[in-house]
């Protein structure tokens, strides 16, 4: 979730329901040398807590001190990331690169717990490959360094996120009688009654959600509702239009006109709100390409109150 889990959209998912929030994972690195770049993600808003800062790395004295800057920061977990499966993270044996040699991840765990005073979480995957999925006895070693709870993504790291998430080989996890931290599952999480079934048939203590919620942050109203009530509560189309416009707005505000644009943009394409819009690839294409806020705004105008309701006139008849 690199360069959208800023602080702002956080804030908006937590007021959507989302119980925990987590930051853009961060260079234990970068953070050791103070690039700035990185130290503004440790910023967190007071309204999005309880919120976890999670880091990254593959040496254990670096993994110390980042872990002991951002327990400064006060966030209320502190999270490692043993799971990115993108090559310049994993492919350096940060990450999920982590998954090719538990030694060192176990060490780097107990060294970066006994440091701070605050709880630490680990993400991480089923193994490195279809060969190695060792998550089940690796979940215990990680319990017994000391961690408060564990996240597992039902992919291999070879899989990065392709296929399905296998919630099977998280399942386990929970079978066995010597874990006994939180579980949380991760993984193809993108509809309430798939967030539902996470609960039911596998028997985790939460749910995370990620790709999901970019360009579409109340899903976590939908699925905080359904798991309450049993219906899912969705926004309308001018309530997401208006998160969206916050969401542009805030960017715009935290960076500066060009970079917040740019920023944005991830958000913007893969948004639900306008998949299924026939003839729509012109005006998308004009909307990722708008270079000032007030292109964008637009654009994003037109398609509110012309492009939308014209569809939905035709869907009617």
């Amino acid at each position: 979730m690199e360069d959208v889990t800023d602080a702002s959209f956080r804030l908006i998912c937590k007021e959507q329901g989302a119980d925990m929030t987590y930051s853009e994972f961060v260079s234990c690195d970068a953070l050791v040398r103070n690039i700035a770049a990185t130290t503004r993600k440790l910023h967190i808003c007071q309204g999005e807590r309880p919120t976890a800062i999670q880091i990254y790395g593959r040496e254990t004295e670096p993994m110390v001190e980042a872990a002991r800057i951002v327990a400064e920061a006060k966030p209320d977990v502190l999270d490692i990331n043993f799971g990115c499966p993108v090559k310049k993270v994993a492919g350096k044996g940060a990450g999920a690169g982590m998954l090719r040699d538990i030694p060192k991840m176990l060490e780097i765990t107990r060294a970066v717990v006994k440091a701070v005073d605050i709880p630490v979480t680990v993400k991480t995957r089923l193994g490195w490959d279809a060969n190695s999925k060792i998550i089940t006895t690796l979940a215990e070693q990680l319990q017994d360094c000391g961690i408060a709870a564990l996240t597992v993504h039902g992919r291999t790291r070879s899989q990065m996120y392709t296929g399905n998430a296998d919630w099977e080989e998280i399942a386990r996890i929970k079978e066995n009688p010597r874990f006994t931290i939180p579980l949380i599952g991760n993984g193809d999480i993108c509809t309430p009654q798939q967030a539902a079934d996470a609960f039911d048939r596998y028997g985790v203590d939460a749910v995370m959600i990620g790709r999901a919620a970019i360009g579409a942050p109340w899903i976590f109203r939908s699925v905080k509702s359904y798991l309450t009530t049993g219906t899912a509560e969705h926004p309308s189309t001018a309530e997401m239009f208006s998160l969206l416009r916050r969401q542009i707005r805030e960017s715009i505000e935290r960076i500066d006109s060009i970079r917040g644009i740019l920023h944005i943009r991830r958000h913007l394409a893969v948004s639900p709100l306008f998949k299924g819009i026939p003839s729509f690839r012109a005006t998308r294409v004009a909307m990722l390409q708008a270079a000032t806020p007030e292109a964008l705004d637009e654009i994003i105008d037109r398609i509110e109150n012309e492009i939308i309701p014209q569809y939905q006139q035709i869907q009617e008849r």
